[in-house]
């Protein structure tokens, strides 16, 4: 779960607070910030984890995928040789990592 402070600042980046224990009843508004409210915050943390699941496929594409390096190399010697290694690679990585 995305945790509360986070929340709290994708609803209002330049909020100043404290929270305790991640305990909605022990956040502290400092500097005069107006006060967000618990339903408000935990609509926020549904929201940010639901984008968080659906890209799931995006985390494991990155380290699925050969280092930048090896695609370059690949992507060389394809060009000289007039092979598809390269392709083949990337389209592996996306079947065994298909969008949500």
């Amino acid at each position: 779960m995305t945790d509360i402070a986070k929340s709290i600042k994708a609803i209002n980046p330049n909020a100043e607070f404290s929270v305790n224990a991640e305990d909605y009843n022990q956040i502290t508004w400092l500097n005069g910030t107006t006060p967000i409210s618990k339903s408000d915050i935990l609509a926020k943390q549904t929201e940010l984890q639901t984008a968080y699941d659906n890209n799931k496929y995006q985390r494991d594409r990155e380290i699925a995928y050969p280092s930048i390096q090896d695609q370059l190399d690949m992507q060389y010697w394809d060009k000289v040789n007039s092979t598809t290694t390269w392709q083949t690679a990337i389209a592996k990585v996306k079947s065994d990592n298909p969008k949500g």
